[in-house]
């Protein structure tokens, strides 16, 4: 008999009840150190007392009224955004997903108000997520999200990432836009090289092209930059960001310029939920504490120190490591055993790891977490990476 909840996910037999800073504990009091944030959701821990009062305070006065009437926080949240990037204006959503649609959107109509409507296919690279909508799982073209969902959308090809020569030989006249994450997350923790983002950017102005960067998971301080695009000294035309925007609400938003948004005019697009108060003041207060420059040169110390302590742990555990890769607190372990097993072996240490493609282990810990947690993330994957050492390899 199927289960009231749709089994989509294949769950780890846990359930958690409450959380504090970088720690969950489950129904039988047993407390997890969380190295993976909710998928690099809670980039300030759980329960934290600032995102707390500002949703209790937003709570008791306003939920939500839809986008038929101004919405102050989304306003502000908006102007924040925009002090802080490259962007002009923001549309907000619910989801990662729907941030990369909307992006999407954009430079689709960029190209139907500047009179060249057969400008609408999408660059995008092997290994990337843009989302589980049917739109984005054509975007990315991975089998393992595609397979039993055709016919899927037109209108994307997908091309080797890091190689600028692979990406010009896909322009055409029906080019209307690249899309990049400028660290691959889903598909294995993959930092794109700043060379190679720069390459991009230069070839979407030679080529008159949008350049669209996913920051969904890599963004708001997660690489020590507030967006990850900055370390390469570029700027995009469009750019999606949610999980850790909203520190664990749901809430996500697309950032563009002022031409790049040029066609998107009243009707275009909406959202019921999207940028309601809750949302957007959870949000702001979020981006008050993320976007700080003592915070992200913190961010930037303790992710030094974890890849140093990484580095260490795979070179003492060559049974069960391949490799490090990543940047700043997004790092990502190449596994010689199944990666699920590396889970399962951290589950057993109270440790919680995330797996992704290429049988890689995430670690995205809070970035807030202090060092002492932080070392005892890299003590506790060592521990059952010795473990898993014990047991014989054809076991």
């Amino acid at each position: 008999m199927v289960s009231p909840v749709m089994p989509t996910y294949a769950r780890a037999p846990i359930s958690f009840v409450r959380g504090e800073g970088s720690w969950l504990e489950d129904e039988k009091g047993r407390r997890y150190l969380d190295a993976g944030s909710g998928i690099a959701v809670s980039i300030l821990g759980h329960a934290h007392p600032k995102l707390v009062a500002a949703l209790t305070e937003q709570a008791a006065s306003l939920w939500h009224t839809s986008n038929l009437y101004q919405i102050p926080q989304q306003e502000q949240l908006a102007e924040m955004l925009v002090e802080a990037t490259f962007a002009d204006t923001v549309v907000f959503s619910n989801s990662g997903a729907e941030a990369c649609e909307a992006a999407v959107k954009i430079a689709r109509r960029y190209w139907h108000v500047s009179g060249d409507s057969q400008k609408n296919e999408i660059l995008t690279f092997n290994s990337s997520f843009h989302g589980r909508t049917l739109s984005m799982i054509s975007a990315a073209g991975n089998s393992k999200y595609t397979d039993g969902f055709g016919p899927l959308t037109p209108g994307f090809t997908q091309v080797v990432p890091n190689n600028i020569d692979a990406l010009e030989r896909e322009v055409n006249e029906r080019t209307a836009a690249v899309m990049v994450e400028p660290v691959i997350g889903e598909g294995g923790i993959i930092p794109l090289s700043d060379r190679f983002l720069k390459e991009v950017r230069q070839l979407c102005d030679d080529c008159h092209l949008l350049l669209i960067i996913d920051e969904v998971q890599c963004g708001v301080g997660r690489t020590g930059k507030l967006f990850a695009h900055e370390w390469a000294g570029i700027k995009p035309d469009v750019m999606a960001i949610a999980k850790g925007i909203g520190g664990g609400f749901p809430i996500g938003a697309c950032l563009a310029t002022e031409e790049a948004a040029k066609g998107m005019t009243a009707g275009t697009h909406g959202s019921t939920y999207g940028g309601n108060p809750l949302a957007c003041r959870v949000a702001i207060e979020v981006l008050r504490i993320v976007n700080d420059a003592d915070f992200l040169s913190d961010v930037r110390r303790k992710a030094g120190r974890m890849r140093q302590r990484m580095e260490s742990v795979v070179a003492t555990h060559q049974q069960v490591f391949a490799g490090v890769r990543g940047t700043g607190l997004m790092l990502g372990l190449v596994c010689k055993v199944p990666n699920t097993d590396v889970i399962s072996a951290a589950y057993e240490k109270q440790l919680l790891l995330v797996p992704a493609a290429e049988n890689t282990v995430r670690i995205l810990p809070p970035l807030n977490i202090d060092e002492n947690e932080l070392d005892e993330i890299c003590d506790r994957i060592s521990a059952a990476a010795d473990e898993m050492s014990k047991v014989p390899a054809h076991a």
